[in-house]
């Protein structure tokens, strides 16, 4: 039986991307599986990015959302209607090259490699330079360098290792790979029941990729294959809903995997440090928008915060029983 392939993209608002994104995967080259179906999950769109997507060449299935249900959640409703081999989830911002499909699944498929779970493959940026295609786990000490500015001022300097490098076999163990390019084996993803929903957006790739981790998964990054990612996508569209689900997700995923000492003082210096440090950046930079764009994030991201905490109690207790099992 041939090996089958399912793409899975979430869309909303994704304007030309996804068209673009949609073409590419027509030119790809498929040798060696079968790509089933493009399983495109609409959450709610207002714009005009669904039109003429049936036309492009390539087997398309549209499932339309009447309420943005948040990425994780799409996911696993693509997830659901596929019968294949693998998942590809695919953000609507990217576009493959020839060897962006036929390169990973073939090395999935190679018997010296049945443990590993997820695959990714290097990103490209628009002005054709590598960029992020894979990372560490964070952890407490990695998110307080984020939140206080740190990273700013060092320029990067916590993050150089998790920048793609080339390596002799162009093969990299990896922790996670990012989201934009995500393949995993259909079995490994039934068995960890999909992404956790409760992540809206964000952070769930990285969630899941640790469970998958725990659970004896290896993932791994190639650098033989190469697909182009603009970055950022639809959520330039509303900036402080972005801050706002980065800054809940990340707090989530403190208290689902951090001690409890740990989660409580990622919560204290989001809420406080992060905060002021964001505003001082923007006040020397003279982003007056994004200073307006921060503050209405943390509006949210405050009035949020007895829900949040309630789901993130949810959170730890659910991992616990998990643990114990």
């Amino acid at each position: 039986m041939a090996i089958s392939l399912d793409i899975i993209i979430v869309n909303w608002n994704s304007g030309d991307q996804l068209k673009v994104c949609i073409s590419s995967i027509g030119s790809a080259k498929q040798d060696g599986f079968i790509l089933r179906d493009v399983i495109i999950v609409d959450n709610a769109s207002t714009d005009d990015s669904l039109g003429g997507i049936d036309r492009l060449g390539v087997p398309v299935s549209i499932v339309r959302n009447s309420e943005n249900r948040g990425f994780a959640a799409a996911c696993n409703q693509g997830a659901a209607l596929s019968a294949s081999d693998y998942l590809l989830f695919l953000n609507p911002d990217t576009h493959l090259f020839e060897n962006s499909l036929a390169v990973p699944v073939a090395f999935m498929e190679r018997a010296e490699n049945a443990k590993i779970g997820i695959c990714g493959i290097q990103l490209i940026d628009e002005s054709g330079e590598e960029c992020l295609s894979y990372a560490s786990f964070p952890d407490l000490g990695r998110f307080v360098i984020q939140a206080t500015g740190l990273d700013r001022i060092y320029a990067g300097a916590e993050n150089n290792k998790d920048k793609t490098i080339s390596d002799n076999s162009g093969v990299l163990v990896v922790d996670q790979v990012i989201g934009a390019f995500f393949v995993v084996r259909k079995v490994v993803f039934e068995q960890l029941k999909g992404f956790d929903e409760r992540f809206f957006v964000y952070f769930e790739e990285v969630d899941f990729s640790l469970r998958a981790h725990n659970n004896g998964w290896t993932s791994v990054c190639l650098t033989g294959a190469q697909c182009g990612h603009v970055g950022g996508g639809s959520s330039h569209q509303v900036k402080a809903a972005r801050l706002f689900y980065s800054l809940r997700s990340r707090v989530l995923y403190g208290f689902k995997h951090f001690s409890l000492f740990s989660a409580m003082v990622l919560l204290v210096v989001t809420l406080v440090p992060e905060l002021f440090s964001r505003l001082i950046f923007t006040f020397v930079r003279s982003a007056w928008s994004d200073f307006g764009h921060t503050v209405r994030g943390y509006s949210m991201w405050i009035k949020s915060l007895p829900a949040t905490l309630g789901i993130a109690v949810g959170m730890r207790k659910s991992c616990n029983q998990d643990t114990k099992q």
